[in-house]
């Protein structure tokens, strides 16, 4: 319908996955700081607005652009919605069945996600699939300052935040995922293959700086727990591979 070219239409499929990963860290780590809610009901405005805006979109430059706005919102929302459940379920075994129904969730939604968008553009204009979001994002702005308790890092806990480190992982995880993107599209070559490399030495500088830091965005010795750092490299390889 926008008529976008070949490049065009790859950057509107894969700009909110492109932001939304460069910034998971560093949206995780303001959430400790500014409170787990309300940058969960932040990134929801952020979110639920960049839709609408999406589906009214007239240029596929303009898409694009809400795309990324979209991502920005949807990077606030994982990190805050499981950090808040680790807060709100005390007891051991009510937090397995709360993480158990949030994966669950999760795996649903990126299961049905790719069937309900091809019903609806079986029966509705191309928009529809932005403006499916808006219900759920007003239903959880109305429900979440009711029902989900507000939590921060207690100020000694927190330190401040580093700019540096945001940058770092900012920059490390999005040169790795252009370098690939542009690689599986255009085959290799030497600007993606310096743009992966650069990546790689963006997240060694990143990991090297958190264990000097008081209050680091990731503590590295968490990777030494034998049960955190075997589900995580699971995660990773399965993520991976999809």
């Amino acid at each position: 319908a926008l008529n976008p070219s070949g490049t065009e239409q790859l950057w509107i499929i894969d700009m909110y996955g492109f932001v939304l990963a460069g910034l998971l860290i560093t949206m995780g780590n303001i959430g400790d700081r500014i409170g787990r809610r309300k940058l969960l009901i932040i990134g929801s405005v952020i979110f639920g607005l960049a839709s609408v805006a999406a589906a009214f979109a007239t240029d596929p430059t303009t898409l694009i652009i809400e795309r990324a706005i979209q991502g920005i919102g949807g990077a606030t929302l994982m990190p805050s919605t499981l950090a808040l459940v680790r807060n709100m379920f005390h007891d051991e075994k009510q937090r397995r069945s709360a993480i158990a129904v949030w994966s669950a969730g999760l795996s649903a939604g990126a299961a049905l996600g790719p069937i309900v968008s091809g019903l609806l553009l079986n029966w509705f204009p191309w928009n529809s699939v932005f403006l499916i979001n808006a219900p759920v994002i007003v239903l959880l702005l109305a429900l979440v300052p009711a029902l989900v308790p507000e939590y921060r890092l207690p100020q000694g806990q927190a330190g401040k935040f580093d700019f540096t480190s945001a940058l770092l992982s900012l920059g490390g995880v999005l040169s790795v995922i252009w370098g690939l993107k542009e690689t599986a599209v255009n085959g290799f070559s030497t600007l993606p293959a310096v743009a992966i490399a650069a990546g790689a030495v963006l997240g060694y500088v990143f990991v090297r700086r958190q264990k000097t830091l008081d209050h680091p965005m990731i503590d590295p010795q968490l990777f030494r727990n034998r049960d955190f750092g075997a589900s995580m490299t699971v995660s990773i390889a399965c993520s991976f591979c999809l």
